[in-house]
C-alpha cells in the first residue's frame, strides 16, 4: 500500500501503523461488501486495535473510508507507473493503463472492486490515475499526438471508459479481458484524434509485465 515519509521514532511509526491498519479495515469492508455501516467497534476489531485509537485518527467512519478509498486510488496508480516507466508515448501510456487494468482484477481484486464502486467520484481526484492521466493527456495535446482540446474533458471520458472496463472485467470473467482492454484502449486514442491503423497498432504492442 502507498507509505509516507518513514515515521521518526517508535511512537510515530506505532502510530502510522495504527492509522494503517484501519484504513486497511475499511479498504477490506469496501471491497468485500461496499457497506459503510460497520460500527467502529468493528472496524477496530478487524484492525485488531483499540475501539479509544479510532479518534486518535479520525474524526468520524465518513473520514476513515475517504481515507480507504484514497489509499487504494493511490495504490492503484503506483502500480501503472511502476510498469509504464520508459515509455514516452502519451497514446501508449493510455493504451498501457487500460491494459495492466483489465489484468489487474485478477492480479489486485480488492483494489479493482473499490474502484468499480468508488472510482466514479474520483476520476478528477488530486490522488491516483486521475493526475497521471491528465497529466499523459496535457503532454499528448501540447504535442499534437492528441486533437482534443480540453484536457479536463478527454479526462471525463477516458476515466469513465475505464471504469466501465473495471466492471465489465469483474462481472464478466468469461470473457478476454486482455482483448477487451485494447478494443477499449483502441476506441478512446480514435476518440482522442489518432488514426485508426495508429490506435490499433499502439494498443497491440508488446505490454510491461504486471508481476515485476
Amino acid at each position: 500500500m502507498p507509505t509516507s515519509a518513514p515515521p521518526k521514532n517508535r511512537f510515530e511509526r506505532r502510530r502510522a501503523e495504527t492509522r494503517q491498519a484501519l484504513v486497511r479495515a475499511a479498504r477490506q469492508i469496501l471491497a468485500e461488501t461496499g457497506d459503510t455501516s460497520a460500527s467502529i467497534q468493528a472496524i477496530a476489531e478487524r484492525a485488531d486495535v483499540g475501539f479509544g485509537s479510532f479518534y486518535n485518527h479520525f474524526e468520524s467512519k465518513t473520514e476513515l473510508f475517504d481515507a480507504a478509498v484514497t489509499d487504494a486510488l493511490e495504490e492503484f496508480g503506483q502500480v501503472i507507473d511502476e510498469r509504464v516507466e520508459g515509455i514516452d508515448d502519451p497514446a501508449e501510456l493510455v493504451a498501457v493503463g487500460f491494459r495492466l487494468t483489465a489484468r489487474m482484477a485478477d492480479s489486485h481484486p480488492e483494489l479493482m472492486r473499490i474502484l468499480r464502486d468508488r472510482g466514479l467520484a474520483h476520476i478528477h481526484s488530486d490522488r491516483g490515475l486521475a493526475p497521471r492521466a491528465l497529466r499523459d493527456l496535457e503532454i499528448g495535446i501540447a504535442s499534437g499526438r492528441f486533437t482534443c482540446g480540453n484536457a479536463t474533458t478527454a479526462l471525463s471520458a477516458l476515466g469513465g471508459t475505464l471504469l466501465s472496463l473495471v466492471a465489465l472485467r469483474l462481472d464478466r470473467p468469461d470473457l478476454d479481458g486482455d482483448e477487451a482492454a485494447s478494443d477499449l484502449a483502441e476506441m478512446v486514442l480514435r476518440m482522442l484524434g489518432l488514426a485508426a491503423d495508429d490506435a490499433h497498432e499502439v494498443t497491440r504492442r508488446p505490454l510491461p509485465d504486471l508481476a515485476r
